[in-house]
């Protein structure tokens, strides 16, 4: 076990001697294009600092995978699975994709707004689901399907009918709103352990209901009272125990953890495989390398993500804008913004000690018992950036979410909604009815993530807030029922929530990014 806040009272030294093994000259690597030339071995992430595990962990966050290193993945898709030609390998002309990917060469290069680990402009979207497909092609005519444009059904197949189109969010803040997620779950699933046969359970935590769990006389489970979590949280396949898990990321709630987005990224979207997900010593792509990504590399990256500064807010020295922003953020809770995007949510506790790994992770991510587990203090101020404090024995996590899923949109004609439904299963009438719940987008650094909603069309948060349907209409409806000076300033409010600087600390500024009081 690592302790982070011993690693960090010597971290300077211990940052440039844990680094300077990886980043030493090396005579092997002369002529090679690499942009990782020492990756750590399993075990070494507990022997170096903090720090220089996180900037291990940046390196590979911005690495621009080549050839020369795994990048690619000639006969697998972003699932992992073989592709359905071995014949046609996804190797040149046919080794980038921009829907069934690989798509990117870097996680900076669409994680980079305003700096690696953020949000990405409209043309960082990534298209999930495509890489169910071995490749897919714009052919223009759509009479006479090509093979890998037709749809599972058999169908002619449209741009909508292989991937949703996401943008791409910013990780800022990650390290608590995955805790915050554990901690949820626990109590959901306490919940659940203490609800008696013939029985019944409201599922509360931190505040935010996920409704009513039932407990039948023969031990088998009602869950279809349950809202706002992912249908693999609440499958109740002949009442069975629903695990109640929350999954903080992707827009759809599809992922559990850092851990599990990062081993599924490396893959789909550069070809990288991770050691922990396709096993030591082997080469599951058929790209000739081994060992492309240890168990340590990802606890590297994961942490990186993990520590990331907190979003703060910008609020001008100028007394038109401090009473327009004092009015908005009035306005935004009482027109009921704040009944789903909340203010804030405890994390009680140790839950300021992100611990990897997750206890909820699926298999092929690293589980509790694999290895030791490694922790660190998101609270300590050596780290980057803002960082939030415990009071009374609680973290507050402004992040302005609910970590719940909701249908925002107006039904199946609502062009908010998506095609395809990621959680059923592929190929089934569920999948092909698409999806309409979002995870409630957290708004902390909101004004640092443009473009807006979760397909990144929007480029103002006025539309976007025009734009809530479904669970959220009446909220729009009151919006929009506001004089257009109170409009105004809610959007004023939201304007001040922002990713701020590197090297900057405190976690309310002025324009000049110098601390300032707030009430």
């Amino acid at each position: 076990m690592k302790a982070s806040s011993k690693a960090l009272v010597v971290f300077a030294l211990l940052a440039l001697v844990g680094w300077s093994w990886m980043a030493g000259a090396d005579s092997s690597q002369i002529g090679k294009e690499v942009s990782v030339p020492r990756h750590l071995n399993d075990g070494q992430e507990y022997q170096i600092s903090v720090q220089a595990l996180i900037s291990h962990g940046a390196r590979l966050f911005s690495a621009i995978w080549t050839s020369e290193e795994g990048g690619g993945r000639p006969l697998t898709k972003g699932t992992g699975s073989p592709v359905a030609d071995a014949t046609s390998p996804l190797t040149f002309p046919r080794n980038f994709n921009r829907i069934s990917a690989p798509d990117a060469n870097s996680c900076a290069g669409c994680h980079n707004q305003p700096f690696p680990g953020g949000a990405g402009d409209i043309v960082a979207n990534v298209f999930v689901l495509g890489q169910r497909f071995d490749f897919a092609t714009f052919d223009g005519d759509d009479t006479t399907p090509t093979r890998g444009t037709v749809a599972e059904n058999g169908l002619p197949a449209t741009l909508s009918d292989i991937a949703n189109s996401r943008a791409t969010t910013s990780m800022a803040g990650s390290g608590y709103l995955e805790m915050l997620a554990r901690q949820m779950t626990q109590d959901l699933q306490n919940i659940r352990n203490a609800t008696p046969l013939g029985g019944s359970s409201q599922l509360i935590t931190k505040g935010v209901s996920f409704g009513t769990l039932r407990r039948n006389g023969d031990g088998s489970w009602d869950a279809s009272s349950v809202v706002g979590l992912p249908l693999g949280s609440v499958g109740t396949a002949g009442g069975a125990v629903p695990s109640l898990i929350i999954n903080p990321w992707h827009q759809a709630g599809a992922v559990i953890s850092l851990r599990q987005f990062t081993n599924n990224a490396m893959n789909h979207h550069h070809g990288i495989q991770t050691t922990e997900r396709f096993g030591v010593n082997t080469d599951a792509d058929g790209d000739g390398f081994q060992n492309e990504m240890t168990r340590a590399d990802v606890t590297a990256v994961t942490v990186f993500q993990a520590t990331l500064p907190v979003p703060g807010r910008v609020i001008p020295r100028d007394n038109d804008i401090e009473q327009a922003v004092r009015l908005g953020e009035q306005k935004f809770a009482a027109v009921g913004c704040a009944n789903c995007h909340k203010m804030s949510l405890p994390l009680a506790g140790n839950g300021r000690l992100y611990v990897e790994p997750n206890p909820y992770n699926p298999t092929g991510n690293l589980r509790p018992g694999d290895a030791p587990i490694y922790f660190v203090n998101l609270n300590d101020p050596a780290l980057p950036g803002p960082r939030l404090r415990l009071r009374n024995g609680v973290t507050e996590v402004p992040a302005f979410t609910d970590l719940k899923l909701h249908d925002i949109t107006s039904g199946p004609d609502d062009p908010n909604r998506e095609a395809l439904n990621m959680q059923a299963p592929g190929g089934s009438a569920a999948f092909f009815a698409g999806n309409s719940r979002f995870l409630t987008k957290r708004l902390w650094g909101a004004a640092s993530e443009a473009p807006y909603f979760h397909h990144g069309k929007f480029t103002t948060m006025r539309q976007a807030i025009e734009n809530h349907f479904g669970e959220s209409d009446s909220v729009r409806q009151a919006f929009l029922a506001l004089p257009a000076s109170e409009q105004d300033a809610v959007i004023e409010f939201l304007k001040t929530l922002q990713i701020l600087p590197p090297g900057v600390k405190a976690l309310i500024v002025d324009e000049n990014f110098h601390p300032r009081n707030w009430p």
